[in-house]
C-alpha cells in the first residue's frame, strides 16, 4: 500500500463545527447529567472498546471534543490512528469529570464511529490495487457539513483527497460541456481566466473527446464511465501524445473492478464509495 500520511484538519476551524455539533445534542441542558451529578466534582475512568474488525480514525477529534468540555479531562489512545483493530480491542481511555465524559459521550462516539467505518471501507479499495501505480483518490459527494472530516478519513484509510472545494482546480464536466458548446470552447474560456497555477481536468466520454482535451492542453484527463478495453485505447493515446497528462478513471468504481481498472495504466482511480456507501463501526463507552 503506498503510503499516506493523513492531515488532521486544524482545530482552528474544527472546533466551530464541534461546538455546533455538541450544542445539537446537549440543547438547553443535559437534564439526565446534570440532574445525577455536581458539574465538574465526581471524577470517573472510562474505556473506549472496538466492537467489529476495522480500521480505526478519529480519535484525535473525540479528545478534542471532551476537552472543549473540559479541558482537564485526559484521553489516551490506546492504538494509532488507522490502525487496523479487531473486535475487542481496547482503542482509548478517558479520564475526569464524570459529567463531561457523559455529555460528550454521544457526540464524540458518533463522529469516530463514522470516521472509522469510512477508513475501513477505504482501505479494502487501496489494498485492491496496493501493488499497481494508480491512486485512489475520494471525490465531493460528502455529507453537507462534514466534508473536512469524512475526507480526513479517507486519508486515514490510504486514499488521496481529490479537491476539496470548487475553488481548489478546474474540473469541466458533462454539463459544463454542453453550456460552453464543446470542450475546446470550454478550456479556451476558462484558461483566459483562472488564476495561475490552478489545473484544468475534463471530464471525457468517448475517444472522440479525449483527443479533443488533448488537442486544448488540458492537464488532466477524466475516463468516465469507460469501458475496460476503450480505457486502455485512451491511455494509450494520451501517453503516446503528452506522457505529462495525468490520467483519471471514475464511474462504475467497486472493490470488483478497480483492480481492472487500474490495470489499464491510469494514474488515478476516484470513487465516492468509501464515504457513501461506508457502514459505521462499532465503538462503544464504558464507565468504569
Amino acid at each position: 500500500m503506498k503510503p499516506i500520511t493523513p492531515a488532521l484538519p486544524s482545530f482552528i476551524i474544527l472546533d466551530d463545527y464541534l461546538k455546533d455539533w455538541l450544542r445539537e445534542d446537549i440543547g438547553r441542558g443535559d437534564r439526565t447529567t446534570q440532574s445525577l451529578l455536581i458539574q465538574d466534582i465526581t471524577s470517573g475512568l472510562a474505556q473506549w472498546t472496538v466492537k467489529e474488525n476495522g480500521i480505526i480514525a478519529g480519535l484525535p477529534i473525540a479528545r478534542r471534543v471532551f476537552q472543549l468540555l473540559n479541558e482537564k479531562v485526559s484521553f489516551t489512545t490506546l492504538v494509532n490512528e488507522g490502525e487496523y483493530c479487531q473486535s475487542g480491542t481496547a482503542i482509548a481511555k478517558i479520564e475526569g469529570s464524570l459529567d463531561a465524559l457523559l455529555t460528550g459521550e454521544r457526540v464524540a462516539l458518533n463522529l469516530a464511529m463514522r470516521l472509522s467505518g469510512i477508513a475501513t471501507l477505504t482501505r479494502k479499495y487501496v489494498e485492491k490495487i496496493a501493488d499497481l501505480p494508480s491512486s485512489f483518490v475520494d471525490t465531493r459527494k460528502t455529507t453537507p457539513g462534514l466534508r473536512i472530516l469524512e475526507k480526513y478519513a479517507t486519508q486515514v484509510g490510504g486514499a488521496i483527497n481529490h479537491r476539496m472545494g470548487l475553488d481548489d482546480a478546474v474540473m469541466i464536466k458533462d454539463n459544463h460541456i454542453v453550456a460552453a458548446g464543446g470542450i475546446g470552447k470550454a478550456i479556451t474560456s476558462i484558461r483566459q481566466r483562472i488564476p495561475y497555477p490552478l489545473t484544468i481536468e475534463v471530464e471525457t466520454e468517448s475517444l472522440e473527446q479525449v483527443e479533443e482535451a488533448l488537442k486544448y492542453q488540458a492537464e488532466i484527463i477524466m475516463l468516465d464511465n469507460m469501458k475496460p478495453n476503450m480505457m486502455r485505447e485512451a491511455v494509450e493515446i494520451i501517453r503516446q501524445h503528452n506522457n505529462k497528462v495525468k490520467i483519471e478513471a471514475s464511474g462504475n468504481v467497486t472493490l470488483e473492478t478497480i483492480r481492472t481498472i487500474a490495470e489499464t495504466g491510469v494514474d488515478y482511480i476516484s470513487s465516492s464509495a468509501p464515504i457513501t456507501q461506508s457502514k459505521w463501526l462499532d465503538l462503544s463507552m464504558k464507565i468504569n
